[in-house]
């Protein structure tokens, strides 16, 4: 087995919760925004994590689904739930990262794996399951694109104007996984207004779920160019600082 990365008590070199399902293509592509095109399945990709952020462990929740951006294959983040209020707001402003805050529980205990999440009072996530062994890691690097959208709104709330209008941010990273188990466990995904899995990204099938421990090699975050402002204008009233659609920041349903 590989060597652990920490030492007892710490946090900082945790693997991640990796899941993934199958959805239907159709909801994938309806939570896009023109300039976002889907490619390959339509997988959701939820991650759990634990990792040292402003000098304290951040744990946090982040969905994913398959998308491509000027020809270039990656993975669109509709939402990050973070533990650290600290970090949400800056990630925001600075580079249009879809943070919002979430409470989750995520631990491990010999070979049974729990993670809990829960935002504005409801538990939209869940999943227990136990380890069945380590497997293999992919051989090599693993090099990775995440999309991410930057945008300001008109003070006063201009209808379609902006004071920045839309680009995507693209997040290049290299890494490498050294350790890797599999899970044998069930994601179950709570029906909630603020966190609408089941409404637009339903399950159909679970795919995965490992135990992930990476090397990080790099990662950057630059400006990858323009959207349509006219056409990500339906697109720009999310709930909270997510990607799911919203109204005035909370759930739609608020005021249908």
């Amino acid at each position: 087995m590989t060597e652990h990365l920490t030492r007892p008590g710490e946090t900082g070199g945790w693997p991640k919760l990796k899941i993934s399902y199958l959805t239907d293509a159709d909801k994938v592509a309806a939570l896009l925004p023109p300039g976002l095109t889907p490619t390959g399945d339509p997988i959701v990709q939820i991650n759990v994590y634990c990792v040292p952020i402003l000098g304290e462990p951040e744990y946090g929740v982040s969905t994913k689904v398959k998308a491509s951006f000027d020809g270039m294959d990656g993975l669109f983040c509709v939402g990050m739930g973070i533990d650290q209020e600290a970090a949400i707001f800056i990630s925001q402003e600075l580079n249009g990262q879809p943070k919002f805050p979430c409470n989750i529980s995520f631990y491990r205990i010999d070979d049974y794996v729990e993670a809990v999440c829960e935002h504005q009072g409801y538990t939209f996530m869940e999943f227990r399951g136990h380890s069945i062994g380590h497997v293999d890691p992919s051989d090599g690097e693993i090099e990775e694109n995440e999309w991410w959208i930057k945008s300001s709104r008109k003070i006063g709330g201009i209808e379609g104007e902006y004071d920045f209008p839309p680009h995507v941010v693209r997040v290049h990273s290299v890494s490498e996984p050294v350790e890797v188990e599999d899970l044998n466990g069930d994601l179950l995904l709570r029906e909630s207004p603020w966190d609408p899995y089941t409404e637009l990204l339903p399950m159909r099938e679970q795919i995965s779920a490992q135990l992930v421990r990476s090397a990080h090699k790099s990662r950057e975050i630059t400006n990858a160019g323009p959207l349509d402002p006219e056409g990500f204008w339906p697109f720009s009233d999310t709930i909270g600082g997510s990607r799911w659609p919203g109204e005035r920041g909370g759930p739609k349903s608020w005021r249908s």
